[in-house]
């Protein structure tokens, strides 16, 4: 299976990412980057080393200097895009897909991945089959730079809204789980900078994931039991790439992916000084973010869903700090991407503020919690779908930015069309699971009753 979008390439290897397909994929970039210098890194994936390989070979032959920072967070792949002036970046990883999945991210020279229009020109370059290789003498160089992960953690530590000094002082005991992935020696570099006693789960990037990889709470059943027995402070997840972040507390219990971004928002709106402040958050995340801005009179922003939307309107509106409900933290004082280091980073400023055990802090928050479901809808078109029930809901707030979201009082539904199945995914909210349920299910009987008519 093949999946091309804004996201990037993800595929299952040897059916669908092919050789031959990952120089078709690399020579467009190629072309699309122009001369330079490609930052290229990787997640730990048994197949990313051959990915890499092929795709730094044609990168050269097609005149671009390669540097390569081996296996890191994608995060890490961004920021030094950016920092080293590269002309582009480029990602060998399939994010929180399974095994035997990988892909490749594309980025742009300010950091950011590449946005709708980018990739569509970049994929009607690959349609062309034009691509120009160099002759003897004029391909690009290629060298290796180990020094990525230490210079991304020194960038986070630098962040002004995370005091370091406060967070050595309580010398919390975190447990790691990091997949085996990208993050398993970024993410304890970090902690370890910030005095923290370690304890490592999955933390030898060879690529063999122990579970599932997304860090989503029926995965993460030796995490929750080591944060137990060790009484650990809290406890940490990340998926393959690292742009994501988990947090249990120190009771065991898993504290939604939709809290890191509801934590870190408090982190920075409780320190800020500046005048009417910005948070940037996509259409689905859930509306605690909401109510934290509205706690220090900041403005909460909305875009559709994907890092690049949020990423751009952060640039855009000049925003503190945003991120998705997924676990992915933004932070402009280190880079415009989804990064699990500045999450947790902020995470341990959230605890250190006071003696509070994580999960009493938690509780502190606004509440909310989220449904997710789905409905098969045949060859009934989606769009027609959600026009009906836009007219019927026509006096409650309405959003089409990104299929349908109705806005009510204290909840709200969001439902969007599948862009590789016949489904529409209907999202709901509400202060507590009984009436998310409820109102996930209201709706799922709206779509059908369309589709009966």
């Amino acid at each position: 299976m093949l999946i091309e979008s804004i996201s990037g390439i993800r595929a299952t290897i040897g059916d669908s990412l092919t050789p031959l397909r990952i120089v078709e994929y690399a020579a467009a970039f190629g072309q699309w980057a122009g001369k330079g210098s490609i930052v290229l890194g990787r997640d730990s994936r048994v197949s990313g080393e051959a990915i890499a390989d092929i795709a730094a070979r044609t990168l050269q032959w097609m005149g671009l200097d390669v540097i390569d920072i081996g296996i890191v967070p994608t995060p890490t792949v961004q920021l030094m895009t950016e920092k080293w002036n590269a002309r582009a970046g480029l990602a060998i990883t399939a994010s929180h897909n399974p095994f035997p999945w990988n892909g490749l991210k594309f980025i742009d020279r300010t950091g950011l991945f590449l946005d709708a229009e980018q990739v569509t020109a970049l994929l009607e370059l690959k349609k062309r089959s034009g691509a120009v290789y160099k002759a003897a003498g004029e391909f690009g160089e290629y060298r290796q730079r180990e020094d990525a992960i230490d210079l991304h953690v020194k960038n986070v530590l630098e962040i002004p809204y995370i005091d370091s000094k406060a967070i050595r002082k309580r010398k919390f005991k975190v447990v790691i789980d990091a997949v085996n992935g990208g993050g398993s020696l970024a993410l304890p570099a970090i902690l370890e900078k910030l005095g923290c006693r370690v304890i490592k789960l999955n933390c030898t990037p060879d690529g063999y994931f122990p579970h599932t990889p997304e860090p989503l709470p029926e995965n993460l059943a030796d995490l929750i039991k080591a944060v137990k027995e060790e009484k650990a402070d809290l406890g940490l997840a990340v998926d393959p790439d690292a742009d994501r972040l988990a947090v249990v507390d120190e009771q065991g219990k898993y504290l939604s992916e939709e809290y890191t971004l509801v934590m870190a928002t408090d982190v920075v709106l409780s320190q800020t000084r500046i005048t009417n402040p910005r948070v940037v958050t996509n259409l689905s995340t859930t509306m605690a973010v909401s109510k934290i801005a509205e706690r220090y009179g900041a403005e909460c922003i909305r875009t559709p869903i994907g890092e690049i939307n949020v990423a751009k309107k952060m640039k855009e509106t000049g925003a503190l700090i945003g991120g998705e409900g997924n676990g992915g933290i933004i932070s402009p004082d280190s880079h415009l991407g989804r990064d699990s280091l500045v999450g947790a980073a902020m995470v341990l400023h959230f605890l250190a503020t006071d003696r509070r055990p994580l999960s009493e802090k938690y509780a502190a928050l606004p509440q909310f919690r989220m449904v997710k479901k789905k409905i098969a809808i045949g060859n009934n078109d989606p769009d027609i779908i959600l026009s009906a029930l836009k007219v019927k809901f026509a006096k409650e707030n309405c959003n089409t930015e990104d299929g349908l979201k109705i806005s009510f009082a204290d909840s709200w539904v969001h439902m969007r069309k599948s862009n590789t199945e016949p489904i529409l995914r209907v999202y709901s909210e509400a202060p507590d699971s009984e009436a998310a349920d409820r109102l996930g299910e209201r709706f799922l009987e709206e779509i059908n009753t369309i589709m009966e008519h």
